[in-house]
């Protein structure tokens, strides 16, 4: 049985490619894409990708694949540093969770240092680029198979 990944992007990434590319790079959301599901495919694992620039959306979404998807790789956007909301909903499903980030949050203005989503999520990969995405389905995998 394949294994399945819902992956959800938050505020502001359906611009990639034109949004601060000396932050964010060059590629396109869709570009992202498809090099995430091109890597999942040859290891027999489907991925489904969302964007919304708005919350409840998110959080509809979160809930929505708790009984269908294997696992949830979140780039929360902006949202990281502001939504309890999205907090609660990733806290109630029970599936393995991995929060990721394009560029270092780190090594950026210090509101972004903090992250509401962290404490409900398996492990934070940041700073990446695109391989944040793919090193997140590699962490997936990792936990369905322990």
């Amino acid at each position: 049985m394949s294994i399945k990944i819902q992956i959800i992007n938050g505020p502001n990434l359906n611009l990639l490619g034109k949004r601060e590319p000396d932050i964010y790079g060059h590629l396109t959301l869709d570009q992202i894409k498809l090099e995430v599901e091109k890597h999942a495919s040859k290891k027999n694992i489907s991925i489904n990708f969302y964007q919304s620039n708005i919350e409840g959306e998110i959080v509809n979404k979160i809930q929505e694949i708790s009984d269908s998807m294997d696992g949830l790789i979140i780039n929360a956007a902006a949202f990281t540093h502001t939504s309890v909301a999205i907090l609660d909903a990733l806290s109630i499903i029970k599936i393995p969770k991995i929060e990721i980030h394009i560029s270092n949050i780190f090594a950026r203005e210090e509101f972004r240092h903090k992250s509401m989503i962290s404490k409900a999520v398996n492990g934070v990969i940041c700073g990446f680029g695109l391989n944040s995405y793919i090193l997140a389905v590699d962490a997936v995998e990792s936990i369905l198979k322990k």
